[in-house]
């Protein structure tokens, strides 16, 4: 779970929708223990948000997913959250056994009733289910050259 080069000030989460479906963790500590929330977590140091989402998704779902749009962004006091919607690509679900207690499937329709499904996440997935015009990934040359640079705008 922790990790001596995590950037405690950046995070980021995915919503992955696959026939109906939703991915789900059961988390295990803080404030969102025991309800269903998107997997995620923290950026590490030198790494981009989306290999970071990519990275946090195959740790603690054992599921390959790819990043597509940027369909929310949370700030607080303390840090930044970047949610995605992203494609499933491989991988049978099962839990980490640390952050997550599970790892469901959940009917769409359901979770966003759901009492165990955060606010939060019940907004992301809205947002991912109401994708009309989330912030896409957009090219631009940099003036800096070997640096990885990401644009998402409409």
């Amino acid at each position: 779970m922790e990790c001596g080069n995590t950037n405690w000030g950046q995070s980021v989460t995915a919503v992955v929708i696959k026939d109906s479906k939703v991915l789900l963790a059961k988390h295990t500590y803080g404030a969102g223990k025991g309800m269903l929330i998107v997997p995620g977590g923290y950026v590490n140091i030198g790494e981009s948000v989306q290999e970071a989402v990519k990275r946090e998704y195959l740790e603690e779902t054992n599921i390959v997913i790819e990043p597509k749009d940027i369909i929310g962004i949370r700030f607080n006091s303390h840090d930044w959250y970047v949610a995605f919607s992203a494609e499933y690509i491989s991988g049978t679900a099962r839990s980490d056994q640390d952050e997550n207690s599970e790892i469901l499937w959940v009917d769409v329709n359901e979770a966003l009733t759901r009492g165990d499904v955060p606010d939060l996440t019940k907004k992301l997935i809205e947002s991912a289910l109401n994708n009309k015009n989330p912030l896409k990934k957009t090219e631009f040359k940099s003036s800096e050259k070997n640096k990885p640079y990401s644009l998402y705008a409409k």
